[in-house]
């Protein structure tokens, strides 16, 4: 059979096209069963493809492993399947009835730091994944602080492997404690602990009867009526035009639209708005997506957008409401994750993409590198760099003028990579501060 799709249980038939789509990661350390878990959420939902599960099946039983290794469903690259460990970000998708999800399958290596800071970037939810015989470890603080600083407003930690713990409340309860008491400084706005097994599906999509004594929900149970938490002040328009839209046939000699994706508030036709950086005023006349006109836009719709007035309007330039501005400015502070072997340091010049511009910038300053498992932050007695998955704080001054909210407020106005001009490479991911 070739990509037959597996007959989907009740729990996913009739998945309305309007349903809720939340996008969560997984993180841990190594062998914490990351990939496991991603496998049984699509092999219990029913989401595989038949010929994917004969696949697996074939492979672990070629391995030798003494169960279906539902992990292949997910590691897909083949050192990956050769050291039994995640290395990439893996993105897979499930529906129920519901909900729809993306899943980001983000790696435990210390050295893969960036690829969960790329793949945490625009998750709803995070589920952090904790070895129950081993409890609170190195990696699971450093994913929790890597989930706070990329304002990840849920997370939820899956202590995992409870089979190989005889199910033990009491170690379940006491690992719960040890987090939390982690966690209590890091203003993660929704915490949750769940029992699980992932290698033989305890309380992932159905209940656990070898757990009687938790009564909470099962994993996917949670994943369904977990909020997904809208971050944006409606009031307050965000638009970055991405292309002007100018058709050279004289039948529509006259036209002229701003084309491009919402990224914060609703856009309707008669409101006034601001384009920045120049600061012109004028009012919307008409959206449109797919030649069809719209009462109303919001994020993430991608539309078209016609202006009352024949302002100046280029691609890179952002249409806001005057009474919620955001911010314009040229000297910038920032987190960054720096992806590079080679090293930041001061004066340091590159591309800068942020929404729809691109200008030069230069790093002005490296005023700290941040110790990822305890918070700590080192500034140094001399110039300070950040190396490879290093995060840090920086300070950088663009050519052009960037418009932008604080990543706490807004991610898609509020982050922005860096690249290397001379080799193309993306060199840093990051998420701009108050100042």
């Amino acid at each position: 059979m070739h990509a037959a799709a597996v007959r989907l249980p009740d729990r996913t038939v009739g998945l309305a096209d309007d349903s809720e789509l939340l996008r969560f990661t997984t993180a841990g350390s190594v062998d914490d069963g990351k990939s496991t878990l991603i496998g049984r959420l699509l092999y219990d939902t029913k989401t595989a493809f038949e010929d994917q599960l004969d696949h697996v099946q074939d492979v672990s039983r070629r391995r030798g492993d003494e169960r279906t290794n539902l992990a292949l469903l997910t590691d897909g690259l083949r050192a990956e399947r050769e050291q039994g460990i995640t290395i990439d970000v893996a993105y897979r998708y499930f529906a129920t009835v519901r909900r729809k999800f993306i899943i980001a399958d983000t790696p435990g290596h210390i050295q893969y730091t960036r690829n969960m800071v790329t793949g945490a970037s625009t998750a709803h939810l995070a589920i952090i994944l904790v070895d129950a015989r081993h409890g609170l470890v190195e990696q699971s603080r450093r994913h929790a602080l890597i989930a706070h600083l990329l304002r990840i407003p849920q997370v939820v930690f899956a202590i995992n492997k409870m089979d190989l713990v005889d199910w033990s409340e009491a170690r379940f309860r006491e690992i719960d404690a040890d987090l939390r008491a982690f966690v209590a400084d890091l203003a993660i706005p929704a915490i949750t602990s769940l029992p699980i097994s992932a290698l033989t599906g305890a309380n992932v999509v159905e209940r656990a009867a070898e757990m009687p004594w938790y009564a909470g929900p099962t994993l996917l149970e949670h994943l369904e009526t977990a909020p997904i938490h809208t971050q944006h002040d409606p009031d307050a328009v965000r638009f970055p035009v991405q292309w002007v839209i100018r058709p050279q046939s004289t039948q529509h000699h006259d036209y002229r639209g701003y084309a491009g994706q919402v990224a914060g508030g609703v856009l309707r036709p008669g409101d006034e708005v601001v384009v920045l950086p120049a600061g012109r005023s004028t009012r919307i006349t008409k959206i449109e997506q797919g030649g069809v006109s719209l009462a109303a836009a919001f994020a993430p719709m991608s539309v078209t957008v016609h202006l009352a007035d024949n302002v100046d309007v280029s691609r890179g330039d952002t249409l806001a409401s005057p009474r919620r501005a955001p911010r314009v400015a040229q000297d910038l502070d920032a987190m960054v994750c720096w992806m590079s072997e080679r090293p930041l340091s001061a004066n340091g010049r590159y591309a800068l993409k942020h929404t729809t511009r691109t200008t030069r910038a230069l790093v002005s300053e490296v005023a700290y590198r941040l110790d990822i498992n305890t918070g700590a932050r080192h500034a140094g007695d001399g110039p300070v760099t950040l190396a490879l998955n290093d995060l840090g704080r920086i300070r950088l001054r663009s050519m052009a003028p960037i418009v932008f909210d604080p990543y706490s407020d807004n991610r898609a106005t509020g982050s922005f990579v860096l690249i290397d001009e001379a080799t193309n490479e993306t060199v840093a991911a990051g998420m701009l501060l108050p100042g």
